[in-house]
């Protein structure tokens, strides 16, 4: 096949792109220009595809013989990552731009422009597996569950997978690719993994949000509406939020209080007692098969609302106006935004973006 390998510089993009040139297919490399701040620099493992990202990937496209371009796709990543990531905030949701970097760039804009110069597939150093069938390709956990990212690749479609190529998916751990790496003379084979928000290298979400959308002075209230604090910013909040609060008035109780509901229309946050963080049920509007799709309205499947969470065995409603999940047992801390993706075993069934969640406490409990 011909294949683009999307190399971020890291040392899984890099061993990836190696076992394709290895299976005998024809290999070009591109690393994705996401800012155009060029002096982005990277920070240990905060940040990535800066300045040192490029130059690393760079330099394994040389050592594989491969070509290597670099691709300008800052002013997409401005509109389809940052912009939906600071208007999630707005509205009260707490958004995954890692999924909607998958979804918009990686798997949208980049496959659509590598299909359109004639490649068959895009290949990334993910953690997922593709399972043939005759149904067509299905999207499966990685063999190391440690590493697995198949959460973050729930939002691939059927299209999308039948041009993806996953090399580390059988991989029994990372050491196992860092170990590759070295043997090739990989010069990355020990650098960092990244983490955080690639585009808050800092960590500071809530300072950086602040300067985007400035600040407001807001109320915090109790279940059951009394003013217990005040705020600068509802956005600055997220559902299970405990610290940074600066309560005025303790609980009754004396336990700690956890962010329960944002609301950006009245730029009100709605604390409560860590029980009340427990969710019976969730739905979303926005939703996805990665490959074929259920055949029935009703079925059994385990659902997972974080990249690192554990599944939980649940059952889903396909409605008219979206897809409903309730769990065997409540979930923890759920918020509106996050992407709850569905799963049958080792198979990704899909995933949708939650906009709304039931809370197992009643308020007068």
């Amino acid at each position: 096949m011909r294949i683009l390998a999307a190399m971020s510089g890291g040392v899984d993009s890099a061993v990836a792109a190696a076992r394709a040139v290895d299976a005998g297919h024809d290999v070009v490399g591109v690393h994705l220009a996401l800012s155009r701040a060029g002096g982005t620099l990277r920070t240990g493992s905060r940040g990535c595809c800066t300045i040192e990202d490029a130059l690393d990937a760079r330099r394994a496209a040389d050592l594989l013989g491969i070509p290597f371009y670099v691709w300008d796709f800052s002013e997409r990543f401005r509109e389809d990552v940052i912009a939906d990531f600071v208007s999630e905030y707005q509205a009260g949701r707490t958004p995954n731009p890692c999924m909607r970097c998958n979804e918009k760039i990686k798997f949208a804009a980049l496959l659509e422009r590598a299909i359109e110069l004639g490649f068959d597939a895009v290949c990334t150093g993910h953690y997922a597996t593709l399972v043939p069938t005759d149904a067509g390709l299905e999207l499966h956990r990685a063999a190391d569950n440690a590493k697995d990212q198949s959460y973050v690749l729930g939002v691939l479609t059927a299209e999308q997978l039948a041009h993806t190529y996953f090399p580390l998916g059988t991989t029994p751990s990372k050491a196992v690719v860092r170990a590759e790496a070295a043997e090739r003379g990989l010069t990355v084979a020990q650098k960092p993994d990244s983490h955080d928000i690639c585009f808050i290298p800092d960590g500071d979400t809530r300072g950086w949000l602040a300067e985007k959308v400035g600040t407001a002075t807001g109320e915090i209230v109790d279940r059951e509406g009394a003013v217990v604090g005040s705020h600068e910013g509802a956005h600055a909040f997220t559902v299970g939020q405990r610290r940074g609060l600066k309560l005025g008035v303790p609980a009754a109780d004396g336990k700690p209080r956890f962010v329960l509901e944002v609301r950006p229309v009245t730029n009100t946050v709605v604390v409560g007692p860590k029980e009340a963080l427990a969710t019976r049920e969730i739905s979303g509007a926005r939703f996805s098969w990665a490959g074929a799709a259920p055949i029935d309205a009703e079925f059994e499947c385990e659902v997972q609302i974080r990249a690192h969470s554990e599944p939980e065995r649940a059952t889903a409603y396909v409605e008219p106006d979206g897809v409903r999940v309730v769990p065997e047992r409540p979930l923890d801390g759920v918020a509106p935004g996050q992407t709850a993706v569905l799963y049958v075993g080792t198979r990704v069934l899909g995933q949708f973006t939650i906009d709304r969640t039931v809370s197992a406490v009643p308020v007068d409990a």
